[in-house]
């Protein structure tokens, strides 16, 4: 699903990444470990085409994203693609339904057939009856939710979340956790996730350790 072969990435005279090369399958559940400063999230951001190697190539469903045009990435991305993040990014002025429909909307869907795979999503992700609520009127775990459901709209073949938990209580946390398997037995979903989380990273079917901008 995803092959890294050679990622170097540097800010300046700073090197953040070096040499880092490896295969994630479709299905895997994969958990990204390492202390702040790691490269954890530029590897993340790189894995997600929102950010550029300095060197390496990067390949996703056996396309090589590296050697796309700017508008081709976007699109490429929009569809393959979706993102979690610590703070789920949600637009206050729309309803939990528009929030997940957004990416569908920017990939030219039927607004039609995209309300109801967002209220199918959300109904399957326990959210049935916060179909018309703002953010502001959901919980953290529930807002966290309706990202996670934003990040599927569009059937991509991977999932990236960067610290999704390290928001949430310790309930909600374990939720979302629980929520990341079922997701992967019901779609088949692929998952890299970027954690602090040890008991999330113990459960993934691999745990890659980042250290000094290499794979340990």
């Amino acid at each position: 699903m995803i092959e890294l072969k050679n990622i170097k990435k540097s800010y300046g005279s700073l090197p953040i990444l070096k040499d880092i090369s490896f295969t994630i399958n479709k299905g895997e559940i994969v958990s990204i470990v390492g202390a702040s400063g790691a490269g954890k999230t530029t590897l993340l951001q790189i894995m997600g085409t929102l950010d550029n190697p300095d060197a390496g190539e990067l390949l996703i469903n056996n396309t090589n994203v590296t050697k796309l045009s700017s508008t081709k990435l976007s699109a490429f991305r929009n569809k393959n693609i979706g993102f979690v993040f610590q703070f789920h990014q949600l637009l206050p002025e729309f309803t939990a339904v528009e929030n997940v429909c957004m990416p569908a909307w920017i990939a030219g869907q039927n607004k039609t057939d995209a309300t109801k795979k967002a209220k199918d999503l959300l109904t399957f992700l326990g959210l049935s009856d916060r179909l018309k609520h703002k953010p502001s009127e959901l919980s953290g775990g529930e807002q966290q939710r309706v990202a996670v459901a934003r990040a599927l709209i569009n059937n991509p073949s991977v999932v990236l979340a960067d610290e999704p938990s390290g928001n949430l209580d310790s309930s909600s946390a374990e939720a979302l956790h629980h929520l990341f398997f079922d997701l992967r037995e019901k779609f088949n979903q692929t998952f890299v996730i970027v954690t602090h989380n040890d008991t999330l990273a113990n459960r993934s079917d691999r745990k890659l350790t980042i250290k000094d901008g290499m794979i340990l």
